[in-house]
Order: structure tokens, then sequence, then C-alpha cells
């Protein structure tokens, strides 16, 4: 099986998109941030249990072990599902869990990844998950492998030129700068690339599968941001995508 520093992600209609792969040292870093930021709590934590101990007796350090479990599984199961596969590491280091097939990354696949965590971590500072990372073809420790995940690289969101995706229609989104506000919270940078990446070849495509491309990207922008009827309701499904990413971008010009 030959190693690849990228996963090629093709949409139901036949179109390839590719991501940049997180490697095993990039990944490890993102963890000792984590770990930092954990092992905080847990002095934080212990401290205060501590002291509750010399009133509520031994029954506290049965309490203390139940909690400081929850925080070191709750704290990565919590933030990757609250940020769309990120953590405060990951955001640090510009990674991302994903699903491996380029899916939407499910409650349970991020169970999964964290709860065997317990074995990727063995017997010390992660040599069973960076052992599988080395030798998977697309840098998988354990978890990534029971959950389909992967983590990727996300690029640096620069201002493309804007020229490139406007149809030179008004963008009905402006008339509504709070839901822009919003939108650009929930569109990550992977799926602004994605977009700007469809828009961009969109003469290359199959005209079928224009069509359903587009229209499964704006479905899935609908989702993250509701615009009112007015804004919305004239336009095509591919003008939907580039009245998302005008204002995605837009707020990035100086």
């Amino acid at each position: 099986m030959s190693k690849t520093n990228t996963l090629q992600i093709r949409t139901p209609e036949g179109v390839v998109f590719s991501q940049l792969l997180a490697g095993p040292l990039t990944r490890f870093v993102a963890w000792l941030v984590d770990f930092a930021t954990v092992l905080g709590f847990q002095i934080l934590i212990g401290m205060i249990l501590g002291m509750l101990g010399l009133l509520v007796g031994e029954f506290i350090f049965a309490l203390q072990f139940l909690l400081l479990f929850v925080l070191n599984f709750g704290y990565t199961i919590a933030l990757e599902w609250r940020w769309r596969g990120q953590t405060l590491g990951k955001r640090a280091m510009r990674l991302r869990v994903v699903d491996a097939q380029g899916l939407r990354l499910k409650f349970n696949q991020i169970v999964i990844r964290n709860l065997l965590r317990m074995v990727d971590m063995l017997p010390l500072f992660y040599l069973v998950g960076g052992i599988a990372c080395l030798l998977s073809r697309r840098a998988q420790r354990l978890g990534d492998f029971a959950a389909n995940t992967v983590v990727v690289r996300i690029p640096k969101l620069a201002t493309p030129n804007l020229e490139q995706i406007s149809s030179g229609k008004y963008n009905s989104f402006r008339d509504h700068p709070h839901l822009e506000a919003r939108l650009r919270q929930y569109v990550s940078t992977q799926e602004a690339s994605l977009a700007m990446q469809a828009l961009l070849r969109r003469d290359s495509l199959d005209p079928v599968a224009r069509v359903e491309l587009f229209a499964e990207m704006a479905g899935h922008f609908r989702e993250l941001v509701e615009f009112p009827v007015e804004a919305t309701e004239s336009i095509t499904d591919e003008q939907y995508v580039r009245n998302v990413l005008e204002s995605v971008y837009r707020k990035l010009k100086p």
C-alpha cells in the first residue's frame, strides 16, 4: 500500500477534490497543546476536590477519578463535535478531523475515534497510534481506522480574486449583514476551498454533474444559515454558492 499525503474526495457526481493530510509530528504537537489544556483543568479540579476531601472523606477520590476520566474524553469529544473536527490543539496547528469519504462528520465517529485513544496511547506518548500513522497510507491511527476518519491540514484562507467567482450579479446576501457574519462563522476553510474549486472548474464539469454538485453544496450551506426568502428565491444553486463565497471572502479584503 503506497503512502500518500493527499486525501482524494470523490463526490457522487464524479468530481474529485483533494485535501492535504496531517502528518504524525503535526498531530503530536496538537495533542501536546490539548494535553496541557486538560492537565490544567485536572490540576484545578484536583485542588477543588482536595479541599472538599477534608469534609467529604474518601468518597471524593472516587469522584475525582470519575471526573478526570470524563474530562479526558469529554474535552475532545465535545470540542470536535462543536467545532466540526477541531480541538484547541488542532485549531492552533490548523488541523481538522474529517470523514474519510468526504461525508459530514458524525457524532458516533467522534466518539469511536476518541474512545480508542486509550489503545493508541499505549504504552506511552501515543506509541501505538504513532506507529499506525507512519505505516498507514493516509496517516490514520487505530481510532481513525475504526471511525473511518482522517486528519487534514487546513490551508490558510487567502482572499482570492473575487472576479473569478463573480457573475456580475448583485449579492442579495449583502442586505442581511448579521446573517453574513453568521455564515463566516459557520463555513469552514475546507468547505470554502472545496466550493471555490468547484466554481473555478465548473466549465469542465459534465452539465448534469454540475447541476447536482451545486445543488448539494447549496443545500449544505442553506442548512448552516437560513436567509430570508426574498434573498434566495430568484437565484440558482450555483449563484447561491457564489453568494456564500463572496460573503465569506469579502470580509478578508483590507
